[in-house]
């Protein structure tokens, strides 16, 4: 059956309290400036609770949010360029909806065509807001709250910070257990001239497929050992050894082969903030991430050798790569000069990212945490984004690949015996056609 949302309001949420004059201009740090235009996405879905009607989660939801955009308040700003944000309190778009279906009908064997139907804003429509809200009532009483939050202004730890904060409001009507969030990366990676230097370098027009891959943790922990042998001093981690398992699929499935006029790179996302020195916490809002760029050859490999690049690339985020973060320009230059590559075609890139161990089921805005948590297909090819599974112990993995390289990658057969069986939502499809 088709899903279909039908919209039933729409408003903006203010902050419940005005941002003071003293923090209307909020800098964007060098790290935000380079950050792509584009959403981070993510939906939850919850059961019905009898104790709420719909109108009653409504008011809770609003009136949280007000309290949480008064503390976050950049997110009820608007963006200006790539320079700051205009902290003028004008507030984040809120959209409730209702669906002709139940929740099972979208949880059990998820379709995930369908996520961007629970979102407010598709991913790449970013405009010059901070966030959106859209709330999606079931049928059956559950419900769907879908969450977009620009990137340039925050990356997935501070997601869902924000996710995780507004939900502990809700649910308890005050932050007294929340820590405020900190504002201070622009001190840290202080804003650069960055033009010359498009952030939506990457972003393609072509017809992207994107899929989930859930794998149970006994074949995860059978890569693990496959991989094992090689690294007897530090075995590999879950998202190590998946990541150097599909890699070689995918080379392996594409039949892809060497161009000396080629540049291959693996791609890693890398919290920054517990390699600063001194370390900052979790509640250091914006982005303070980047990728560990591990360039492989392109060989025959069972995955040791990307294993082993991959480990040296995070290793070199070290101490004397974040002092020339924080200078910025040698930085900026090796982006350019990417860039450049990127537009002539030269760049093979694969880029993984990880939400596993995040803190993806927390958000329980006082109707229970949610019985399963979704995102959406993005706008970048060879991508993949890894999420825990409900359990904590599989991952699914979603995978964005040009529609021909997804024919026969999802036809491997070594990758079919790692993957949890279709009846058990181990693939999903969902299509994206720009």
């Amino acid at each position: 059956m088709e899903i279909e949302i039908e919209v039933i309001s729409q408003e903006t949420i203010k902050p419940s309290s005005p941002t003071p004059e003293s923090l209307r201009k909020y800098q964007l740090s060098f790290l935000d400036q380079i950050a792509p235009p584009i959403f981070m996405p993510l939906v939850y879905f919850y059961q019905a609770d009898a104790k709420f009607s719909n109108p009653g989660k409504s008011d809770y939801l609003k009136k949280s949010l007000s309290q949480v955009l008064s503390r976050f308040y950049p997110l009820a700003g608007r963006l200006v360029d790539d320079l700051y944000v205009d902290c003028n309190d004008v507030g984040a778009p809120y959209v409730e909806a209702v669906a002709n279906c139940s929740l099972s009908q979208v949880i059990t064997n998820p379709v995930p065509k369908n996520m961007d139907k629970f979102l407010p804003y598709k991913v790449n429509d970013v405009q010059n807001l901070g966030m959106a809200v859209q709330v999606t009532y079931f049928q059956c009483g559950g419900t769907a709250v879908g969450l977009v939050i620009s990137h340039k202004i925050a990356d997935a730890l501070s997601f869902f910070l924000v996710a995780n904060t507004w939900a502990a409001v809700a649910r308890n009507g005050n932050y007294d257990d929340v820590p405020a969030p900190k504002f201070e990366a622009a001190k840290i990676f202080p804003p650069r001239d960055a033009a010359g230097y498009k952030p939506s370098t990457g972003i393609v027009k072509e017809e992207l497929v994107t899929k989930i891959f859930t794998f149970p943790a006994s074949k995860i922990s059978t890569l693990k050992e496959r991989y094992s042998g090689e690294f007897p001093q530090r075995r590999p981690s879950r998202v190590e050894a998946l990541s150097a398992f599909i890699w070689t699929r995918f080379i392996s499935a594409t039949e892809m082969k060497a161009d000396p006029n080629k540049i291959y790179t693996v791609l890693h996302a890398v919290n920054l903030r517990t390699r600063l020195d001194p370390p900052l916490s979790e509640y250091h809002f914006g982005n303070i991430s980047r990728l560990a760029v591990a360039m492989p050859s392109m060989g025959a490999d069972g995955g040791s050798e990307i294993l082993q690049k991959v480990r040296e690339a995070i290793r070199a985020v070290n101490g004397e790569y974040l002092a020339q973060l924080r200078q910025g320009d040698k930085h900026l230059n090796f982006l350019k000069e990417i860039m450049v590559h990127a537009n002539k075609g030269e760049l093979v890139t694969f880029n993984f990212t990880s939400l596993c161990r995040f803190p993806l089921y927390e958000a329980d805005f006082g109707w229970g945490k949610p019985v399963w948590v979704g995102s959406a297909g993005l706008v970048y090819k060879n991508l993949v984004t890894f999420m825990d599974t409900t359990t904590g112990d599989g991952i699914e993995a979603w995978i964005n690949l040009r529609k021909e390289d997804m024919e026969k990658f999802e036809a491997d057969l070594e990758l079919q015996q790692f993957l949890s069986k279709p009846k058990t939502c181990g693939i999903h499809n969902l299509e994206i056609v720009d």
